[in-house]
């Protein structure tokens, strides 16, 4: 079996084979805003603000600092906690609908 003996029952924290499970998560259809790159200083800047600025805040990220690494900027919300890795992979399905069709 897996996991411990009782419960009796596999826990939602045992990590499993596939693409979900505590450990390995995948998200599909998060749409992709921004790419930023190690080390780029201009990477949040825009056409309407030209202020040359890192996608770190004043202060860092509340519980997880400062970026240091490459980094992305996705539309919606992510489950887990903000250092929890985190498996992108393209979707099945043809997209159609307006909403994901959207240029950005």
């Amino acid at each position: 079996g897996i996991g411990s003996w009782h419960p009796a029952r596999v826990s939602t924290t045992v990590p499993r084979a596939g693409q979900n499970g505590y450990f390995h998560r995948t998200e599909m259809n998060k749409k992709v805003y921004r790419v930023g790159k190690k080390g780029d200083e201009a990477s949040c800047q825009t056409d309407a603000d030209l202020t040359k600025k890192s996608i770190t805040p004043m202060g860092g990220f509340v519980h997880y600092g400062e970026v240091k690494e490459d980094w992305l900027m996705l539309k919606g919300a992510i489950v887990g906690v903000k250092k929890r890795p985190l498996i992108l992979r393209k979707s099945l399905m043809k997209h159609s609908s307006r909403k994901h069709l959207e240029k950005i």
